[in-house]
């Protein structure tokens, strides 16, 4: 398996504190967790089984938490550094979520969520029981009821002066002049003489 895309979960669960703190609104501890299952869940989709940070999920009767942000959130936000800076591909995936669920009540991202076969399987077993990953992805890529990851991460749609509609992509200064002067092994393989 692939590294996890930022360090911790902690670090996503402050990034939704302060979005829903940008937007006026106390962001509750049931709808943090949410959010979080559900993050960790579509960026495995949209990212071909990448993790979006090393966590995991248990199955409480209120509906899955992820344990060490449970407890380290439980007072509030901790006072250990927290990153929310995330690399843009990640910032712009998180803003899609909060897009898409960042109004739904806690109880209607709870019912996303438990209704998951994932998170049935693993209650029936007993409360607290792992929420195996695999599972949590194989739940929302066969969802009948949750929405595709097409439908949480469209692209976000801006006007310009003139009211023509274009989709806003995160700024990365310098990216192409890096490509651009590192040349793959199979471009460089083809341009030597043949013998």
């Amino acid at each position: 398996m692939s590294a996890a895309a930022v360090e911790t979960m902690y670090d996503v669960a402050a990034w939704f504190m302060d979005h829903a703190l940008n937007d006026n609104e106390y962001l509750q501890p049931m709808k943090m967790h949410r959010l979080l299952y559900l993050s960790q869940s579509y960026f495995a989709l949209a990212y071909h089984g990448k993790k979006l940070a090393p966590g995991v999920f248990l199955a409480d009767d209120q509906g899955p938490i992820e344990p060490h942000v449970f407890r380290a959130f439980e007072q509030g936000r901790p006072n250990f550094y927290l990153n929310t800076t995330m690399p843009p591909y990640v910032d712009e995936f998180l803003e899609g979520i909060w897009r898409r669920f960042g109004s739904f009540s806690a109880d209607k991202l709870n019912h996303i969520t438990t209704r998951t076969p994932a998170f049935q399987k693993a209650l029936k077993k007993g409360k607290r029981t792992e929420i195996p990953f695999k599972e949590m992805v194989l739940s929302f890529k066969k969802s009948k009821t949750a929405p595709g990851v097409d439908k949480v991460l469209k692209p976000k749609v801006v006007r310009t002066h003139n009211g023509r509609a274009v989709e806003a992509k995160s700024w990365a200064p310098g990216l192409r002049k890096v490509a651009q002067a590192t040349p793959l092994a199979s471009k460089t393989a083809k341009k030597k003489a043949p013998r």
